[in-house]
């Protein structure tokens, strides 16, 4: 190669290719780039198993109630008027129950009391379901419909024998009782959630 200096005089020399030069200047960022197009969809993962559900669950979406009518004229002073067989689901529900129909004492300063069991035992928690009606005198019949009810709470779960009953009111002499007189009788029990603490 032949190189021409500023004196106009010729002389060789030799140059080397491939040697590293200086870095240059950075240059300035360029602008970010546009969004990708979407992806396709994944394949759906595999549903998981349901869980078993809590022992305080309670399905307040499916009622579960039975109600066992009768009709007939019950004239017994003491003892059971009617057994109803309820299939209680959860342990920590309530029973709502009540008894629809006439019902009535007769006598002079008498009583009689309308009550409920549950596994022949009287609810305990919070208390007692009953009702009583009081005859000062045999000038009054009191014939006519009535309605009793009440919840029990911790009756266990599975078949509960649900009774109503009739007895002698406490420190009172006992009326002739009469039991449906003319009239359909019923009790009807519903499982409901649990009281507010």
């Amino acid at each position: 190669m032949t190189v021409v200096n500023s004196q106009s005089k010729t002389t060789s020399a030799q140059v080397t290719c491939g040697s590293a030069g200086i870095p240059g200047i950075p240059a300035i960022p360029g602008n970010p780039g546009r969004d990708g197009i979407p992806g396709s969809p994944g394949p759906a993962g595999a549903k998981g198993e349901a869980g078993e559900r809590g022992n305080d669950y309670v399905d307040l979406v499916k009622s579960n109630w039975k109600q066992c009518v009768w009709k007939r004229e019950d004239l017994k002073d003491t003892g059971l008027i009617q057994n109803c067989i309820f299939n209680k689901k959860y342990d920590n529900t309530s029973l709502r129950v009540f008894y629809g129909g006439n019902l009535r004492p007769y006598g002079s300063g008498v009583c009689s009391r309308w009550y409920f069991t549950f596994d022949g035992a009287e609810c305990t928690k919070p208390a007692t379901i009953e009702g009583v009606v009081y005859v000062k005198s045999t000038q009054v019949n009191p014939l006519r419909h009535r309605h009793i009810e009440g919840y029990c709470n911790q009756v266990p779960k599975g078949h509960v024998r649900v009774g109503f009953w009739i007895g002698k009111c406490q420190g009172q002499s006992l009326g002739n009782g009469n039991t449906g007189w003319l009239s359909m009788s019923r009790i009807v029990i519903e499982e409901v959630p649990p009281p507010q603490p």
